[in-house]
């Protein structure tokens, strides 16, 4: 199984990226959390702890890989949690192209590259 845990459905994702993810097994989406910016630490373990829980559901017990990408004080507590049990954590890497436009405007656009585990 494969768990996206990113602000990026993979609905939305291109060819190459969908293709590479299910070499690890079906796709399922798990939407992000909204990181609330004036949380404290406390707060980050407790929704970590949250998330372990709700990763643990959706596996099922079974083998899964967790694509993890977003706030980076959560994904490192949650990461943190997710080795010890076993689970193999991921990211994405691609490359950013950007087109400036006029002043103080620019398309960004992200080709994926790979993904790349957290060790």
């Amino acid at each position: 199984m494969f768990i996206n845990l990113s602000n990026h459905p993979s609905a939305f994702w291109g060819k190459e990226q969908i293709q590479a993810a299910l070499k690890h097994g079906a796709i399922v989406d798990l939407l992000f959390p909204a990181i609330d910016t004036s949380g404290s630490e406390a707060y980050i373990a407790a929704l970590a702890d949250e998330y372990v829980k709700k990763i643990q559901q959706l596996a099922g017990g079974q083998r899964a890989v967790v694509h993890l990408m977003g706030e980076m004080t959560f994904t490192f507590a949650l990461l943190k949690r997710l080795q010890p049990l076993g689970y193999i954590c991921i990211a994405s890497t691609s490359e950013r192209r950007v087109i400036e436009l006029e002043a103080g405007h620019k398309d960004v656009l992200f080709h994926f590259v790979q993904f790349r585990r957290y060790e």
